[in-house]
């Protein structure tokens, strides 16, 4: 393969993390939070005591932001890895 773009890969992996992190805050929104939570913890045979907090616009809008960066950043290292490791590779 040949060289990627650590910038694309960032957007792509980012953009990911985002649209995940916004679909979860829609949940919390519709009241479809806790009882995923629940299914998603019985498969893994737990239970657990814990409460969903109600909605905040300004929160849902920092977890999707902080979370993009990260995506982001987790993306590019990613390429850029990606990128050390074909280029040592054809060094021959």
């Amino acid at each position: 393969m040949n060289k990627v773009s650590s910038h694309k890969i960032g957007l792509v992996v980012g953009g990911m993390f985002a649209i995940l992190h916004a679909v979860w805050a829609l949940m919390v929104l519709a009241g479809a939070a806790k009882p995923f939570m629940d299914w998603i913890l019985g498969l893994h045979f737990m239970t657990i005591q814990y409460s969903i907090n109600p909605f905040a616009f300004g929160n849902a809008l920092l977890l999707v932001i902080v979370t993009g960066i990260i995506g982001y950043l987790v993306g590019y290292v990613l390429g850029w890895l990606w990128n050390i490791a074909h280029h040592a590779s054809h060094r021959a």
